[in-house]
């Protein structure tokens, strides 16, 4: 299991370690070396977290793990139960159903903002993306997809230069990725790297053209089709879907004058 030091980004020299080292706090190292945990599947839904035994494992302090806790209960990731200890989140299918909504609507935005707002050189930045997880999709390595499609959808939001969008987006997805290897794995099987990455490149090529109404449709049909191949995943059959995904789209009609709006605010 990895210690503290492997927080620092691989091939990291010495003196950027202790750049490092001397500009986050203990608390937040700790805390990010158990979310890499939680999300790279070391730690499961469910497991308990023993505040004594991570503590030595990471060579610090109670007192820094303590505080993670509390951080990454905040994030979404880990809940406390009143005299049983600190769990890493088991979220129930129909949370799982309402994240995914929310997130539609959130990326929708993105992409509406986006297309009207975004640089050629954060354009340049998105196609390069999509080449590296192209070659993932190549190998079928779904290990090699998966941070950088966590990535691409990261910058997405951050483009978008809101930090308020991009704090709740991390909350989001955060608690969804605590399903994600497990859709990405299914649809390794089904070639949904392939499809995914199909929907990633429709995204960027809406967004480019300047097109609002189509990036942000783009951006909504991607997250719902996620959501699609995490129940693939799970063995749970699509019920009960959205008018949107049954062809009703019920602010079609809006959307231009949203965008006619946010252009003038510009």
């Amino acid at each position: 299991m990895s210690t503290m030091p492997s927080a620092s980004p691989i091939g990291a020299s010495p003196s950027s370690t202790i750049a490092l080292l001397q500009s986050q706090s203990l608390t937040t190292l700790v805390r990010r070396e158990l979310e890499r945990m939680i999300l790279e599947g070391e730690l499961s839904p469910g497991d308990k977290l023993n505040e004594a035994a991570l503590a030595a494992q990471l060579s610090v302090s109670r007192g820094p793990v303590r505080e993670a806790f509390r951080a990454l209960q905040e994030s979404g990731l880990v809940q406390t139960e009143k005299n049983r200890g600190v769990f890493v989140r088991e979220i129930p299918m129909q949370e799982a159903d309402e994240t995914y909504a929310v997130r539609a609507a959130l990326e929708q935005l993105v992409g509406q903002m986006l297309a009207v707002s975004i640089s050629p050189a954060q354009i340049k930045e998105l196609r390069q993306m999509l080449e590296r997880m192209e070659r993932a999709v190549s190998g079928r390595s779904p290990d090699n997809y998966h941070p950088l499609n966590l990535q691409f959808h990261d910058l997405l939001v951050q483009f978008t230069g809101n930090d308020k969008l991009l704090a709740t987006y991390r909350r989001l997805v955060n608690e969804l990725n605590l399903y994600r290897r497990d859709t990405l794995a299914q649809g390794s099987k089904v070639g949904g790297l392939t499809v995914s990455n199909g929907e990633h490149r429709r995204i960027v090529q809406a967004i480019a053209s300047g097109n609002a109404e189509e990036a942000g449709r783009s951006m909504y049909e991607h997250v719902m089709a996620s959501r699609a191949r995490m129940h693939k995943a799970k063995g749970v059959a699509e019920t009960a879907l959205p008018d949107r995904e049954k062809g009703h789209d019920p602010v079609k009609g809006q959307d231009k004058r949203r965008v006619a709006m946010r252009e003038a605010a510009l």
